[in-house]
C-alpha cells in the first residue's frame, strides 16, 4: 500500500477552483484544472510515494513486477497494464461532443492508422491505441450532460416547436422516417452541411430558441433546458454544428451520487459539473462538434450507434453495511462508493488492484501493519499482493470511491 498523487490535466474547459479546493490547494490555481488523473496511463501517470518518500511513476511500478501488483490472472486476460483508469473531473465549460469505438473498432483503426504511418502524436490520429473505451461518470456535484440520441419522435416534437421554417425540411426527413435511420440521416445532413448553408441556418435556429423561452406563458414547457443548452453552446462555439446536433441528444442532469454508463457508440458531451469517471485506460475519442480539434466525420459515423435505447440514470446498490456500488457491464472497471459516519470502520477482502480516492472527510487506511492517513482530494494504491485492508473514519463523515477491476458477470 502506497500514497498516490494524481497528475493534474489543464484543458481550457476546466476550473479553477473546484479540484484545487478539493484537495486543498490555494484558489484560483494557475490554469484550468480538468482532470486528475489516478491510474498508470502512459499520457501522464499517477505517482506512488515509495518508502523512501520518493515519487514514482505508477505505469513504472507495474512495469518493475506486473504479477505482484496487479495479480497473475489479470496479467493473463488484460496483459501487464492497469485495465482501468480512474479520474477527478470538472467542468467548468462543456467539453466536445464525441464517442468511443467498441473493442472491435478500436482493434480495426489502430490498426489501419499504424499501417498508414499516422504518428501517435498526430493531431488527425483517431486511435492511439487498440482499446475500447466504455466509461462512467459519477456526480460529486449537480453534474449536467449530453448523453444518446433521443428518440426520433420527442425531437420532432422539440423542432416542430421551436418554429422556425428553415427547419421544416429537416422535421420532414425525420418525421417521415422516425427511427434510427432517420436519426442517422439527420444527423449526417447537419454535421456536413457547408459553412455557407451552416451560417444561415444556425442563427434562425437560434432566433427560434430565444422565442421559444420568452414566449411560453403559462403553458408548459417541455424542453427549455435543451433549448438553453443550445443557445449556451453557440455563445462558446458560434457556427458550430454541434449546436444543431445537441438538440438531438438526451439533457441528463445528476445529483450528487447518480452516475451515467457510456458504451461504445454513445455521443456525448458532459457540461458542467464535478464528478468521479472512471473508464477502460484508453484515450480513443471521435470528436463530433463543438471543438476546434479534429473531426473525422465518417470515422465518427461509422462508430455511432443511433439506435440505443434512452441513458439511463444509474442508482448505485448498497451491497454492504457501508457501500454502494455501482453495476456497468465494463470488464475493465468496477466502482464503489463508501460512506462512513464519524469513528466507523469497514474492512474490505482483497480483491486485486485497488485505488481508494476520499473525497470528503479523512480516514485512517490499514492494511499489512501499515497505515496512511486519507485525506479529502488524496488517494492510496493498493496492490494485488496486499492482504485484507480496513478505512476508518476520523472525526467527521468520510465519502471515499474505490475503483477495482469489473466484476463476475452475476455481481454486476
Amino acid at each position: 500500500m502506497h500514497r498516490l498523487e494524481g497528475a493534474v490535466r489543464s484543458y481550457a474547459w476546466g476550473s479553477r477552483t473546484a479540484i484545487a479546493t478539493l484537495c486543498g490547494r490555494t484558489v484560483p490555481s494557475d490554469h484550468p484544472e480538468a482532470e486528475l488523473w489516478f491510474g498508470a496511463h502512459p499520457a501522464d501517470p499517477a505517482r506512488v510515494i515509495d518508502d523512501d518518500h520518493v515519487p514514482v511513476s505508477l505505469l513504472d511500478l507495474l512495469d518493475e513486477d506486473p504479477p505482484a501488483q496487479l495479480g497473475d490472472d489479470i496479467v493473463e486476460r488484460f496483459g501487464p497494464r492497469l485495465p482501468f483508469l480512474l479520474k477527478l473531473l470538472a467542468a467548468e465549460e462543456p467539453l466536445s461532443l464525441q464517442a468511443h469505438p467498441s473493442a472491435a473498432q478500436a482493434a480495426e483503426g489502430y490498426a489501419r492508422e499504424e499501417a498508414l504511418g499516422v504518428p501517435l502524436d498526430s493531431s488527425v490520429r483517431n486511435y492511439r491505441d487498440p482499446n475500447h473505451k466504455p466509461e462512467l461518470v459519477v456526480a460529486l456535484t449537480r453534474f449536467e450532460a449530453l448523453a444518446g440520441f433521443r428518440s426520433a419522435a420527442r425531437t420532432v416534437e422539440l423542432l416542430e416547436a421551436l418554429r422556425v421554417p428553415e427547419l421544416d425540411p429537416y422535421v420532414g426527413l425525420l418525421a417521415g422516417q422516425p427511427d434510427s435511420d432517420g436519426l442517422r440521416a439527420l444527423f449526417t445532413t447537419w454535421i456536413t452541411l457547408p459553412a455557407q448553408a451552416l451560417s444561415a441556418l444556425v442563427p434562425r435556429v437560434l432566433d427560434g430558441c430565444v422565442t421559444y423561452l420568452a414566449t411560453g406563458g403559462d403553458a408548459p414547457r417541455e424542453f427549455v433546458a435543451e433549448v438553453r443548452t443550445a443557445l449556451q453552446l453557440a455563445e462558446i462555439y458560434p457556427g458550430d454544428a454541434g449546436v444543431l446536433a445537441s438538440l438531438l441528444l438526451n439533457r441528463i442532469t445528476l445529483e450528487p451520487g447518480q452516475g451515467l454508463y457510456l458504451d461504445a457508440g454513445n455521443l456525448h458531451a458532459y457540461l458542467h459539473g464535478m464528478g468521479i469517471e472512471i473508464m477502460a485506460n484508453s484515450d480513443n475519442v471521435l470528436r463530433g462538434g463543438l471543438t476546434p480539434k479534429h473531426v473525422d466525420v465518417p470515422e465518427l459515423l461509422r462508430v455511432l450507434d443511433f439506435g440505443a435505447p434512452g441513458v439511463p440514470i444509474l442508482e448505485a446498490d448498497l451491497v454492504g453495511s457501508h457501500e454502494w456500488r455501482y453495476r456497468t457491464p465494463a470488464p475493465e472497471f468496477a466502482l464503489s462508493r463508501f460512506e462512513l459516519d464519524a469513528g466507523e470502520t469497514v474492512s474490505l477482502a482483497p480483491c486485486g488492484p485497488q485505488i481508494l480516492l476520499c473525497t470528503s472527510g479523512s480516514a485512517t487506511v490499514e492494511c499489512g501493519g501499515e497505515s496512511i492517513e486519507l485525506g479529502q482530494g488524496r488517494s492510496v494504491w493498493l496492490p494485488a499482493s496486499d492482504p485484507k485492508l480496513e478505512i476508518r473514519a476520523g472525526d467527521a463523515a468520510v465519502q471515499a470511491f474505490r475503483a477495482r477491476l469489473g466484476l463476475d458477470p452475476g455481481d454486476r
